[in-house]
């Protein structure tokens, strides 16, 4: 388990990072957003093999996991054969938190190489205007 912030990630640079998920074992990546209409993106590869991946929403850290939404449900990923790219837009605050689910696999563990990033929206406030 690793949390994260909307600040840590801004902090991330270009640098991707590393998870070592063990076979029949799960990482999370919980991300607390307190701001609304960010967009979190992730882009994702795997080696070796696939991956499983999903995104939950959870209202706060005392919601039962029963009550959270899931806003992308468990996929498995050829992403050892290409990078997956995604994104999920904040509609309101909670915890957005990303799983990569290697439980399919008995014997293989796996390198998920990750990177992250969050974009604020841009507000065109006319200031610009002649």
């Amino acid at each position: 388990k690793l949390p994260l912030t909307v600040e840590e990630i801004i902090n991330f640079g270009e640098s991707n990072r590393e998870l070592f998920i063990k076979s029949s074992t799960y990482s999370i990546i919980p991300i607390t957003v307190t701001e609304m209409g960010l967009t979190i993106s992730w882009i994702f590869s795997s080696d070796p093999k696939s991956i499983s991946f999903s995104v939950v929403y959870q209202e706060s850290e005392d919601t039962p996991l029963d009550q959270c939404k899931v806003l992308i449900p468990m996929t498995r990923c050829n992403s050892h054969k290409e990078t997956i790219r995604g994104q999920v837009k904040v509609r309101k605050s909670g915890i957005y938190t990303l799983i990569f689910d290697n439980t399919f696999s008995r014997f293989i563990s796996k390198r998920v190489f990750y990177h992250l990033a969050v974009e604020r929206p841009v507000i065109y406030d006319g200031s610009d205007f002649p």
